[in-house]
């Protein structure tokens, strides 16, 4: 039951450090408290450890992430494909970064251009959204995101979706997990990814991934320590296939607090090489 070594990990949230953590920005222009606005980081109050010292340094980003993966183990890492650094790491180490891009429905036609575009330009494996993160915020069933979802059914690509009480200080209504349930009953072919623990929806989550196929959940945001025991439960028993490591470097959590942690998550032996690495493999086509 312990984590083995010599996987290769695929870990499907991973980016740079930012000069001046203005990666936040679009978060911090819907904040309304003066705490949250006065953090570097905008859920700071949830994290302890953030690895800080790794932002605003000489290091070039690339081969700071680069030399954390490295470290651990992790092979792979899904970026983003419109920032000077993913793009730079896209190009430099392609056998070591896939691409994916972000979506806000709130310009629904140019979302699904975009999409198409860069599924041609960086043959991207996966759209990824922020609900409540979007300007104006959107329901995640709302009829805004049917296009971009009916997009990524015909190129055959996941979403990865935060599903749950957000961290920042923002109205949680549109990632309220029971909407997942309307959302795959009208695309059966839809993959559907959740970010960010779906908590306190968790049992519910496991109840709809027991119902639809096409629904996986991933552990983004979360240090192993505190992996809802649902998810463990679920992963060791009827839902090996549907469980995929995600982690949160640099943003919130270090890859030397993950890893720590992650020795003491009590999967069994044939969840490991699923959760770490062929669950995600299959997810987003690596061969």
């Amino acid at each position: 039951m312990a984590m083995p070594s010599g996987i290769g990990i695929i870990d499907t949230m991973i980016g740079f450090p930012d000069q001046d953590f203005a990666v936040y920005d679009f978060i911090r222009t819907q904040l309304k408290d003066q705490e949250s606005t006065d953090y570097e980081f905008p859920v700071e109050y949830m994290f302890t450890n953030v690895p800080k010292e790794l932002y605003g340094t000489d290091a070039d980003p690339v081969d700071v992430t680069l030399g954390e993966m490295d470290r651990f183990g992790i092979e792979i890492g899904l970026i983003g494909c419109e920032g000077e650094k993913s793009r730079r790491a896209l190009t430099e180490h392609p056998d070591r970064f896939v691409a994916m891009t972000n979506a806000d429905p709130n310009d629904v036609v140019g979302e699904v251009r975009k999409i198409q575009r860069l599924k041609d330009e960086w043959d991207i494996r996966a759209v990824g959204t922020f609900p409540v993160g979007c300007t104006p915020q959107v329901d995640l069933s709302d009829p805004k995101y049917y296009p971009i979802y009916s997009t990524c059914c015909e190129l055959d690509i996941p979403i990865f979706v935060c599903a749950g009480v957000p961290g920042p200080r923002l109205p949680m209504k549109p990632q309220l997990v029971e909407q997942i349930d309307q959302v795959m009953y009208d695309f059966p072919e839809l993959v559907f990814v959740t970010r960010h623990g779906c908590e306190p929806w968790d049992d519910l989550m496991v109840k709809l991934m027991l119902k639809w196929p096409g629904l996986h959940y991933s552990t983004s945001a979360f240090a192993p320590k505190y992996y809802p025991e649902s998810i463990i439960d679920y992963a060791n028993t009827r839902g090996a296939d549907k469980i995929i490591y995600a982690g949160y470097f640099p943003m919130g959590l270090s890859l030397e607090r993950i890893m720590a942690d992650m020795q003491h998550v009590p999967f069994h032996d044939d969840v490991w090489p699923k959760f770490l690495r062929e669950n995600a493999a299959r997810v987003l086509k690596i061969d």
